[in-house]
Parts: structure tokens; sequence; C-alpha cells
């Protein structure tokens, strides 16, 4: 798992993103409400749980990664192209629909920090070959 220094530079925001993804997983599964969600029919839930496991799956990948050295380029990838996929978009809504709460503005700047941060580790490791 973190055997090195430099394991714990490639993999600590792997593991920073599954300790704060999978309870945001669930909550968007089981109870959108507390994100001021409130889905009235049941497509509306049905998303949820599609955005749930979703999370939950690169959740997965994101720990393989940790594990298992074979799956770590896959999981930093993922994991970049993900944290910065949310970020972006909370940055468009903000210019587009305005400022959200605090909550969500700090998750857009966590998952942008998480992007970047796997951007940086992936230019590194490819220096390290």
């Amino acid at each position: 798992m973190l055997k090195s220094k430099q394991d714990v530079i490639n993999k600590m925001h792997l593991i920073i993103s599954v300790i704060f993804v999978i309870p945001a997983a669930i909550v968007y599964g089981f109870s959108p409400n507390t994100f001021e969600l409130f889905p009235r029919r049941i497509n509306a839930y049905s998303f949820c749980k599609a955005v749930m496991g979703l999370y939950l799956g690169f959740s997965l990948l994101w720990m393989l990664g940790v594990f298992k050295s074979a799956h770590l380029k896959n999981a930093l990838i993922s994991n970049m192209i993900f944290m910065l996929g949310l970020g972006f978009g909370r940055v468009l809504s903000m210019i587009f629909d305005g400022v959200p709460t605090v909550v969500y503005a700090l998750g857009a700047i966590g998952e942008l920090f998480l992007g970047v941060y796997g951007v940086w580790v992936l230019k590194r490791l490819k220096h390290q070959q």
C-alpha cells in the first residue's frame, strides 16, 4: 500500500478522494435531500442511485490503484478526469447560475485541487520512468 514516501505522494489524493466520495455516493443514493436535492419521481431517484453507483465504481478503481501497482496509472487518470470534470462543472455553474452554498464552493476547490494534484503525480511518474 504505502511503502515509501513516494507511495504516499503518489497515492494520498486517491485515499482522500475515496474518503470523501464514498460518503457522498451513499448520500446521493439514499438521502439526496441532504444535498438539497429533492427528487419527486422514480426517474429522479434512479438518477441519484446511478450517480451513487458511478461514484462507488470509481472509488473501487482508486482503491485498487492504492493497493495494486498495476492499477495505479488507471486510478490516477480516472481520478484526475473525475475531479477536474466535477470541479469545472461547478465553476461553470458558478458562472451561469451563481455562487452556491459554502459546502458546494469548498467542494469545487477540493475537486480542482485533487484533479491538479493527479496531473502533477502523473507527470512525476512519467519522468521517473
